[in-house]
């Protein structure tokens, strides 16, 4: 069974239909103990990082989602559910993040001809052996909606980048935790095989 953290973040819906279209079992709740004893969690997301932060601890799920992770249960971060897995974000100074990884979030770059944000498809460049891109190939497209990204302190973790503007940390994973800032539940069948591969873990 996959869980799902609802903190009233947007594009719940859209992965919980995807991943029963993969014949997956899926619970959206806010339940510490349903979240605790999942065999895996997503923490999807769209929003503000600041308004998610303030979410998680009103609901009590920081703790949870650190010992989700502590736990070693597979662990996946969805566009805003990557950004809050790090330290900190440009978008809401001063809130800090959950931590979990080290790096942080800011602004794409406006170089006055891109679009910020940032929507639309993107192809991704694999490095890193990432374990949710088996069965892929290089350059493949998923769907982007973001208007701040990731810089990674660890490029080890780094397991897909896109360029937009700059060099954006599209994907990163370590140990059991795993994040996309693009919406592998809006990108096609390139996105369906993405989280086949979490749900495969």
């Amino acid at each position: 069974m996959i869980a799902m953290i609802d903190y009233d973040a947007g594009n719940i819906k859209s992965v919980e239909k995807a991943l029963k279209t993969l014949g997956q079992e899926v619970i959206v709740t806010r339940d510490p103990d349903t979240i605790l004893n999942a065999e895996k969690v997503i923490l999807p997301g769209v929003g503000s990082f600041g308004d998610a932060m303030e979410k998680l601890h009103s609901y009590g799920l920081v703790e949870v989602i650190h010992k989700v992770v502590e736990k070693k249960t597979p662990f996946l971060g969805i566009c805003l559910g990557l950004q809050l897995l790090f330290e900190s974000s440009e978008e809401t100074p001063g809130v800090e993040g959950l931590g979990i990884l080290k790096g942080r979030i800011v602004k794409i770059p406006d170089n006055g001809e891109l679009k910020i944000p940032h929507m639309g498809w993107n192809s991704l460049h694999f490095q890193n052996s990432g374990r949710l891109f088996e069965n892929l190939p290089q350059d493949s497209y998923v769907y982007f909606v973001h208007s701040y990204y990731l810089q990674a302190e660890d490029e080890n973790i780094v397991k897909a980048t896109t360029d937009y503007s700059t060099c954006i940390h599209a994907s990163v994973e370590k140990d059991n935790v795993f994040a996309c800032q693009f919406h592998p539940e809006k990108s096609s069948d390139v996105g369906l095989t993405i989280l086949k591969n979490f749900c495969a873990l």
